[in-house]
């Protein structure tokens, strides 16, 4: 799991990096084309392909679309704010599942988690900053992008178990690349691509795939709820990368909040595990930021 965040991680500093020399939505048509490229691949191996009209099913379109949004949302975010930025305040998004998984299927949660989750999100707001001195419009496209995602688990755990997810992925991923080519203009176009911006998308790509390879290992290898406070070292995983590579130093009402959200989401976790072992609904979703897949 920790790999898993590095990679994850070190994807979203190579499309901070690209973006400066194109926009997000060229990020989102060229990442998607290698990715799609490595995905029909492994479908096709794994002989996983099924009829499209699999994408009218109703889960399976709340996924797609709470991928685009979330990606489209994520990209504006992270071209904006330092990484580690963007990373804390994406690490209230199982937080935010357990929310939702409480609101719209009715899931128990007790007080001590819904105490957790208000925890979380003070944390969020500690780091946003809203209406104070050092606030950046752009943090609320981070937020926007946390209710995507959390919309995308929460139809994920919904898909019948007869499709497969491999198909779902190359679905997932055709379609925010056609995204990604919708919002190409109303960025500033197509701008020609430098070779070396070539090389890291693709690298991008890549490191995508293994660290959803490496999640899929945890996962399976090891009990849920302990794996799952683990994806934490995506923070950290950032916060490095956010100053060897930019230049940023995490302010104090960052460090501050980003430790509220992972403690409350600790929390979460070990209460998840005590009460409810057969509905693991924080411990069981992604908490990833999405990535077009």
């Amino acid at each position: 799991m920790a790999a898993a965040m590095a990679g994850f991680t070190m994807n979203d500093a190579i499309t901070k990096i690209v973006t400066t020399e194109i926009n997000f939505g060229q990020v989102m048509l060229v990442r998607g084309l290698f990715a799609i490229v490595l995905i029909a691949a492994l479908v096709w191996h794994r002989q996983a392909f099924r009829p499209l009209r699999v994408l009218f099913i109703a889960p399976v379109a709340v996924r797609v679309a709470g991928e685009v949004g979330g990606t489209i949302a994520f990209l504006a975010a992270i071209t904006h704010l330092p990484l580690a930025n963007t990373s804390a305040i994406f690490q209230v998004q199982p937080l935010a599942v357990t929310m939702g998984a409480a609101l719209v299927f009715a899931e128990p949660v007790g007080w001590r988690r819904w105490l957790a989750i208000a925890a979380g999100f003070i944390g969020v707001l500690i780091i946003v900053r809203p209406g104070v001195a050092g606030f950046n419009q752009f943090s609320l496209f981070a937020l926007v992008s946390v209710a995507f995602s959390a919309v995308r688990d929460l139809a994920t755990k919904r898909i019948p178990a007869e499709i497969p997810s491999l198909f779902i992925t190359l679905l997932t991923t055709i379609t925010v690349t056609t995204a990604g080519a919708c919002v190409l203009v109303p960025l500033g176009g197509w701008r020609p691509l430098s070779g070396p911006s070539v090389g890291l998308l693709s690298l991008a790509a890549v490191l995508v795939l293994i660290g959803y390879q490496c999640v899929i290992v945890a996962m399976r290898a090891g009990d849920i709820s302990a794996v799952a406070p683990f994806r934490y070292t995506a923070l950290l995983w950032a916060m490095l990368l956010g100053f060897l590579v930019f230049g940023d130093v995490p302010d104090m009402p960052m460090t501050i909040g980003a430790s509220i959200i992972v403690l409350s989401g600790l929390y979460a976790l070990y209460r998840e595990r005590v009460r409810d072992k057969k509905r693991l609904v924080a411990a069981s979703t992604s908490g990833l930021p999405p990535d077009g897949l």
